[in-house]
């Protein structure tokens, strides 16, 4: 998903390639805003904990989707188009809090996602008391909306919750990259939510509830919005483009391939502790796309950057868009070519 200057992907980030299985990290890429901000802020991964549901047709405006399932809903379900992303520092010192927070952010999350408003809703209770829900998503439809809600590693953190044993082993802050500009006021956080939804009315509200659940107990650290389908993950998906003009996504895994989901995805057992079974990882950059520049560069030399046809998406030499990319025809800097795991030992 995107806005005016930067792009936010809410599905894998590996265009010309997916990961290595060694350890099964198959990170999910933000590509905009997330966890782990690069050039213009950074720095953190997210668990992704299990019970949602599977890809879900597209094109089905107003439909609801499933909260609980095998999976969260909102890593390999049908895109929606758009995005309200939210990172929050827990402020409680009581894991007792804690663990009514979630329990409310759940409750409050299976209502929403079925287009139902939170606790006693807008309008009818006390009228000396504030409403249980804002009331701004108040006769609309569901809209697809998903809530996939994570733990960061800080929440992990020794004499904290007690939950240091609990700690997957691979979920540690992204380190800085080349060209980083880091920011840590947009960075980290302990708990993070992903509202997509079809209407950014409904996606915005979700947020903005359980921010309100969480008053006294969490902080939004920072949040982003974003909109435009910037990554496919059903076939029958055209492959998106993203504010360059050119097709982002085309090597991304398909919600509906459930064998390259268990082994780039989902996190499988003996991978990691019990409770990340059937859960995933994400990590979370956002990238800046300096557009002005971009839109004085000459056609072939946009092509050449990318190693692909700008109309097509094909790779260099090649007619469509799926076939595999031939790197010596490429520019030793094309982003093909670097990025493609035959350049870097599966690296992405």
């Amino acid at each position: 998903m995107t806005d005016p200057a930067n792009e936010s992907d809410r599905q894998q980030r590996e265009p010309e390639g997916v990961a290595p299985r060694p350890s099964r990290r198959a990170l999910l890429g933000w590509g905009g805003a997330g966890l782990a901000l690069g050039a213009a802020a950074a720095g953190g991964t997210v668990a992704a904990l299990r019970s949602g549901t599977e890809a879900v047709p597209a094109g089905m405006s107003g439909a609801a989707v499933p909260f609980h399932g095998a999976h969260q809903a909102g890593i390999a379900s049908a895109v929606q188009d758009r995005l309200h992303f939210a990172a929050f520092d827990v402020t409680t010192k009581d894991r007792a809090a804690l663990v009514r927070l979630l329990k409310d952010w759940t409750r409050a999350a299976e209502r929403m996602t079925a287009g139902l408003p939170v606790g006693e809703g807008a309008v009818g209770g006390l009228p000396e008391a504030p409403p249980d829900d804002t009331g701004e998503a108040l006769g609309l439809k569901p809209n697809r909306l998903t809530l996939t809600i994570g733990f960061g590693p800080g929440l992990f953190a020794k004499d904290r919750f007690g939950l240091e044993d609990r700690r997957p082993e691979a979920l540690v802050d992204l380190e800085q990259f080349p060209g980083d500009n880091l920011d840590p006021a947009r960075s980290g956080g302990d708990l993070c939510v992903q509202a997509c939804a079809d209407d950014p009315q409904v996606a915005v509200h979700a947020i903005r509830q359980l921010a309100r659940i969480g008053f006294g107990k969490t902080a939004m650290r920072w949040s982003q919005l974003g909109f435009g389908k910037t990554s496919s993950t059903t076939p029958d998906q055209q492959t998106p483009r993203n504010m360059m003009g050119f097709k982002d996504g085309t090597r991304n895994i398909s919600g509906t391939d459930t064998a390259a989901l268990d082994r780039h995805v989902w996190v499988g057992g003996g991978d990691g502790p019990d409770w990340m079974t059937g859960g995933s990882y994400l990590v979370a950059r956002r990238i800046r796309m300096h557009i002005e520049t971009w839109d004085r560069t000459p056609l072939q030399e946009q092509e050449d950057i990318f190693g692909r046809d700008k109309a097509e998406g094909a790779p260099v030499g090649k007619p469509k868009e799926h076939d595999a990319p031939f790197l010596k025809a490429m520019k030793p800097d094309a982003h093909v070519r670097l990025a493609h795991p035959d350049s870097n030992d599966g690296a992405t």
